[in-house]
């Protein structure tokens, strides 16, 4: 799944009383650990726990973790450093300070992150955050307690329904859960180590879930998983449902305006999906959808089972559907053995497919992983140069991606207030970030724009029409 370099803590939701806890939740990484941060909120909601964006003001304090990167383990520990000086002056003067990590790092360090860090009262894994509370009381009377193994058949058995206030107050676009774990084990990854195996969320809770969210004025969902487009579920016409299946039954939803998914595997993109997008209007036509490589070799090398052609021509299959499809990537450089011709085989893909956005990382070693032990590390000075260069051109297709936008009318879900007085920020079918004078009461709104104009990470529109 597509990892973001920033970190955001979770928003505030409601005005905790005096008398309630505080917890205040730093999250790294993917959309699924956003996800997870929030489940964490509601499960702890509870307890008596309300959310603040202080760190300084939280009676607990909990980091979510992401483990796909090189030296995560590290920036934890770092973190945790701070946090311990934190919680002795804390203890000094007779408060209550509790320290909790969660997410894909826990999962893989467990005890050993109680054991370089006392200050820790309890580590849970991604698996098994329904279980916090529980580990939050048993820590409170003494306990230090590590909580990372779990039954697969229980994943999904769980999640904590949020009340309708505390949707409502995240805003008019949410994140749906409806697969976990990875069965590809691409050589580079650690996210079937640390996520398990692939796990489908029954139909029944997904349709539950998504009602509640439309409910509570939501207009878009994005459907999550590691592996999204691998959920797999019996229908009620007793045959097995795919994603395809299950976008479909979602837009039927009276209310629910908006649908999206990430992150896909180029070997699940089965026609009933690609059908999906061409036939429904709610799905938006922007997909995420990761090659890594643009060399058989390399491809070889990383376990991902498919070829570079194969991608291109899943990728042609798409926009004879939607012509208007924008692409979204993942690509790793320095991966051991690529050549010059590998990374060169890369940027051609690049060019071939014209990403509107794309992700793209320097390989880093992940121990446990089999690239970890693969001979021909490439030096931090070739995959520094080699990633300026891919970002390079991934940047131009950004920006001629935008450009090319200029000038036409598009629907824009209007979605938060926007830094200047009288601006809404809204997103694009595309899934970009548009900036445009409206009213706070049309937020949750869609209403035509022309987009007039472009910036850095954002494009500008002015509405059309009375």
């Amino acid at each position: 799944m597509s990892t973001d370099p920033i970190s955001t803590a979770s928003p505030a939701e409601s005005q905790p009383n005096a008398n309630t806890r505080k917890v205040f939740i730093k999250t790294y990484g993917c959309q699924m650990n956003v996800y997870d941060s929030i489940r964490m909120g509601d499960a702890l909601a509870s307890e008596g726990y309300a959310p603040t964006e202080e760190m300084e003001e939280a009676d607990l304090i909990l980091l979510n973790t992401c483990h796909i990167r090189e030296k995560a383990a590290d920036k934890v520990y770092s973190a945790l450093g701070r946090l311990r000086d934190m919680k002795k002056a804390r203890t000094a003067q007779g408060q209550e300070l509790m320290i909790g990590v969660a997410g894909c790092v826990a999962q893989a360090e467990g005890e050993e992150i109680l054991r370089r860090e006392p200050s820790v009262d309890v580590v849970i894994g991604p698996q098994t955050y329904h279980r916090l509370p529980a580990a939050l009381r048993r820590a409170r009377e003494g306990d230090r307690v590590v909580d990372t193994d779990y039954a697969v058949e229980d994943k999904f058995e769980h999640l904590p329904m949020a009340e309708k206030a505390q949707v409502r107050a995240r805003g008019v676009s949410a994140f749906l859960t409806v697969q976990e774990g990875c069965d590809k084990f691409c050589t580079f990854c650690v996210v079937p180590y640390t996520r398990g195996s692939e796990v489908s969320r029954p139909l029944r809770q997904i349709l539950d879930e998504a009602q509640r969210l439309v409910d509570s004025g939501v207009r878009e969902v994005t459907l999550l998983g590691q592996n999204v487009n691998a959920w797999r579920a019996t229908g009620p016409d007793g045959r097995e449902w795919g994603l395809g299946d299950l976008l479909y039954r979602l837009a039927e939803i009276p209310g629910l305006a908006r649908l999206r998914y990430t992150t896909s595997h180029p070997r699940d993109m089965d026609d009933r999906l690609i059908q999906a997008h061409r036939d429904l209007r709610t799905l938006m036509p922007y997909l995420h959808l990761p090659v890594q490589s643009g060399s058989d070799r390399i491809l070889r090398a990383m376990n991902r089972r498919h070829t570079a052609e194969e991608y291109l021509r899943l990728i042609a299959r798409i926009r004879s559907v939607k012509p208007d499809m924008a692409m979204s990537g993942d690509f790793i450089v320095g991966f051991p053995g690529e050549t010059d011709a590998d990374f060169e085989d890369t940027l051609q893909i690049v060019e071939a497919v014209n990403y509107a956005q794309a992700f793209s990382f320097k390989y880093s070693t992940r121990p446990g992983t089999p690239g970890a032990d693969l001979p021909d590390q490439i030096p931090e000075e070739v995959k520094a140069e080699r990633l300026e260069r891919l970002q390079s051109l991934l940047l131009k297709q950004q920006a001629a991606f935008a450009k090319s936008c200029v000038g036409k009318v598009i629907d824009l879900l209007l979605e938060k207030p926007g830094r200047m007085p009288g601006q809404i920020i809204g997103r694009s079918p595309w899934l970009q970030s548009v900036n445009v004078d409206a009213k706070p009461s049309q937020i949750g709104d869609i209403i035509p724009v022309r987009i007039i104009g472009t910036g850095p990470n954002s494009l500008f529109a002015e509405p059309v029409g009375p």
